[in-house]
């Protein structure tokens, strides 16, 4: 069984800046503001929430299909998919753009700029859920804002059971949008932060919200997450991480727990869990993609974290 994953790929631009942004950013002078950052840190990371997705997914033991379009520098990504083992049926380059890049520079307080360039994610919107044949389940992850509502309206139209995932996608949205996407998807997975948007922009509820899907799963972080049905809402403890890390891609690890338990046909308790335990190891890492495991390694750590196999 095939999850096809539509969303974003894009390339992690990630540099350290040796100082803090406050010592060279003038307050009386931001209207004017001219800085330069000598950064002599810099690494490239394989990004995008899609990509992210089917990579833990692919570590779980599922079989994920992404479907993206990427621009015409898309080769060193598309190398690392095939050692990955991760379908490229679905990819789609966009000879006269770039893939989407983000530029993200950190100081010594962790405080962040970030510039990101969306590029061939435009053209999502031109990719159809129809062709894909065979998969019975999928998710609509932050993308080109066509691309997001072409998706779920395809999806909904082949009778296929979908997450809405509106992650960072969130602000392109009025409240209208969202409501629509929640009436056409079978499930919605925001955190803690996307929840109060999603309900000040709908006038939802957390309870409201799980009238009208299966499922409503909300992130809380080091809190664990709650996951809301019709009837209860489900709490899931959190996973500790030996370490912290890297926060960045561990919404999109959790999510692919998701999918594995959805593919499955997990309890909801179980499959929070997984999702919590990936997300945690994810933490663990620096990057998106630069974390590992095999799968009898994993259910021995999920068994010392929640005290069963799953």
């Amino acid at each position: 069984m095939s999850a096809l994953i539509c969303g974003s790929y894009a390339y992690d631009n990630i540099m350290v800046f040796h100082d803090r942004f406050k010592n060279h950013i003038l307050p009386d002078k931001v209207h004017m503001l001219n800085v330069s950052f000598l950064v002599p840190d810099m690494r490239r990371e394989f990004g995008g929430c899609a990509g992210n997705i089917a990579y833990n997914l692919k570590l779980l033991g599922g079989e994920p299909l992404p479907m993206a379009t990427v621009g015409s520098d898309f080769e060193p990504y598309a190398e690392w998919m095939d050692k990955c083992g991760i379908s490229k049926k679905h990819i789609k380059v966009i000879p006269d753009a770039y893939t989407g890049q983000a530029f993200i520079t950190t100081d010594m307080d962790d405080n962040q700029i970030t510039a990101f360039h969306p590029g061939a994610m435009g053209f999502s919107h031109e990719l159809n859920v129809a062709d894909a044949k065979a998969v019975k389940l999928g998710i609509v992850s932050p993308d080109g804002r066509d691309g997001m509502i072409a998706h779920a309206q395809q999806f909904e139209e082949q009778g296929i059971p979908f997450i809405f995932d509106p992650g960072q996608g969130m602000p392109m949205f009025d409240g209208d949008d969202l409501m629509r996407f929640v009436e056409q998807a079978t499930y919605v997975t925001v955190n803690d932060y996307e929840m109060q948007l999603l309900q000040d922009r709908t006038g939802k509820s957390p309870h409201e919200i799980a009238e009208y899907v299966e499922a409503l799963i909300v992130t809380l972080g080091g809190e664990g997450s709650h996951i809301y049905t019709k009837q209860h809402r489900i709490e899931v403890p959190a996973a500790k991480p030996a370490q912290l890390a890297d926060p960045t891609g561990c919404g999109d690890a959790y999510r692919a727990g998701l999918l594995y338990g959805l593919m499955n046909d997990m309890d909801w308790e179980t499959t929070g869990r997984i999702a919590s335990l990936l997300g945690c190891i994810k933490i663990e890492q620096h990057g998106t993609q630069n974390h590992h495991f095999e799968r009898q390694a994993f259910d021995d750590r999920f068994n010392e974290v929640f005290g069963y196999y799953p």
